[in-house]
């Protein structure tokens, strides 16, 4: 094979022909042949039997040129790609195929390529960074958190009040007429968490174990059922039983209890060493994060279209595998938003440039600051995700390259550098709000392993978490509307490597749905 008429192109593109050989030609041709023969019938012999020559004389002798020329294309780019030592992105295009008189093959190929990058200022840059201030508030809000994971339900000779578990029978009705999913017995019910619609719960405060009454409600005007919807309803309640979170005592014991200290003021003091060390952590995080943003901003460099949809390619992959791990795909999740795919991929488009920004300027420091992986350096951190992922190094080893893992310890040190040189700021100042009379607030809707009554809320939207992979950080989601929109990341630079070209040319329920709170 011989490569030639290489030619740089805009948008970091490159063409170039590969010339093959009248018996590379031939070879492929053959196996062409031999491949496809089995499916060509030729009358006066037996299916697959028939010779090339008779073939080639039926058909035209270029009958198999096709199928040979996508043979030799992933080989002929390949090639090229290593003789000219093209640093590739995204899969290339064959442009055209020409077969001479003498049978040599012609292969015309173009490609995206790494771009060439002129850096800017990557040294002392200026970003803010948050104050790490952890308060007793959310150190004690820390620990009831614990006490109450720690706590039990016990059946309480009182009346009910907020907070509290009332297990009551229930059936609803309308104009005195009972309605479809209106009647319920042993209910549990949470007083307070707003599972049940507006009115409901607070008329259940008050009632002890044993107690009926009716309860007057009024469905509201957007009720997923609408028969139901903007009408009065009474429900006829019985109490059966009373029950109450019992939260441990906060003390010395607890301490013994649920950590490794003795004293409540040790356990208090390790909750506030831990909510230091992850506040700071963020902080670090999103500090570095401004800065290699800002420097990112500043590269100069003519970055392919591949780049980027390859990216954006590489994003949906990570959706999709973060939501089967929550037993859901991106298709249903999609289909749950009311959005169609290309849209949602396009959401994707502005974290994908910038991560392709980041990628472009780690890789440039790399290579200006000479900066090298060691192999301690290497070994390390296979270590670190054998421990993370609950695997062996040599799990590690088979799944990630060598190559992979010191391109990630290499960009983490450039990374480092633009960390350890930038200037501090502190955050601005949010504008203060004008006060405003506080409006009433409802009950966040909780979900409910209860049956579905004609009183219940529906349960608000649940956030899946997003997809997380061993060499770069998971994006978090930024709210837009109703969707859940790709938001900004700490990128780690990714390698791209040269790839080969393919190969050939309801039922009824009374719960209200649209509730938000």
């Amino acid at each position: 094979m011989i490569v030639k008429n290489v030619e740089k192109k805009e948008k970091s593109t490159v063409a170039f022909d590969v010339l093959c050989d009248a018996a590379e030609f031939e070879k492929a041709v053959n196996g062409a042949y031999l491949k496809n023969r089995s499916k060509i019938f030729v009358q006066g012999f037996r299916k697959g039997k028939a010779p090339r020559m008779v073939i080639e004389g039926m058909y035209g002798k270029d009958v198999f040129y096709d199928d040979a020329a996508d043979d030799l294309a992933p080989v002929a780019f390949a090639f090229a790609v290593e003789q000219e030592s093209l640093r590739t992105v995204g899969n290339p295009a064959v442009k055209a195929v020409d077969v001479s008189d003498d049978r040599e093959l012609t292969l015309s190929f173009v490609t995206a390529v790494w771009p060439e990058v002129k850096l800017g200022a990557y040294k002392g840059l200026e970003a803010p960074k948050a104050k790490v201030d952890v308060t007793d508030e959310q150190v004690d809000a820390e620990v009831d958190k614990i006490r109450r994971r720690n706590s039990r339900i016990v059946t309480v000779e009182r009346p009910a009040k907020l907070e509290d578990t009332a297990v009551i029978d229930y059936e609803g009705s309308v104009d005195g007429v009972p309605f479809d999913g209106g009647k319920a017995e042993g209910q549990n019910l949470v007083l307070g968490s707003g599972t049940f619609i507006p009115g409901f719960e607070d008329q259940v405060v008050g009632m002890s174990a044993g107690q009926e009454k009716d309860v007057n409600v009024t469905f509201p005007e957007d009720y997923h059922e609408k028969s139901l919807a903007g009408k009065a309803a009474v429900f006829h309640v019985r109490c059966n039983e009373v029950k109450e979170n019992q939260l441990p005592d906060l003390d010395d014991e607890f301490a013994k209890d649920v950590s490794e200290f003795d004293t409540l003021a040790e356990y208090k003091a390790s909750i506030r060493e831990r909510l230091e060390k992850s506040a700071q952590e963020e902080a670090d995080s999103a500090y570095q994060s401004a800065l290699i943003e800002k420097a990112g901003d500043d590269i100069e460099a003519d970055i392919p279209d591949a780049m980027v949809e390859e990216q954006m390619d590489n994003m949906m992959r990570e959706y999709d595998q973060n939501l089967q791990m929550n037993g859901l795909n991106l298709e249903l999740y999609l289909k749950y938003l009311g959005q169609d795919a290309k849209a949602f991929r396009e959401q994707c488009r502005p974290t994908a440039e910038r991560r392709v920004k980041t990628d472009l300027l780690l890789d440039k420091i790399v290579e200006v600051e000479k900066i090298e992986a060691s192999d301690e350096e290497i070994e390390a951190e296979y270590d670190k995700l054998a421990g993370q992922y609950n695997m062996t190094a040599d799990q590690v080893k088979n799944a990630l390259s060598q190559d992979v893992i010191a391109g990630d310890v290499k960009t983490r040190k450039a990374a480092q550098i633009i960390f350890d040189s930038g200037v501090p700021t502190a955050p601005e100042e949010e504008p203060k709000a004008k006060a405003k009379k506080p409006a009433a607030k409802k009950p966040a809707a909780k979900k409910t392993t209860a049956k579905k009554t004609g009183t219940e809320e529906a349960p608000a939207e649940e956030k899946k978490p997003a997809a997380k992979k061993p060499a770069a950080k998971k994006p978090a989601a930024k709210k837009t509307g109703t969707e859940e929109a790709p938001a900004e990341e700490k990128p780690a630079a990714k390698k791209a490597t040269a790839k080969k070209p393919a190969a050939g040319r309801t039922a009824k329920s009374p719960k209200d749905e649209s509730k938000a709170e």
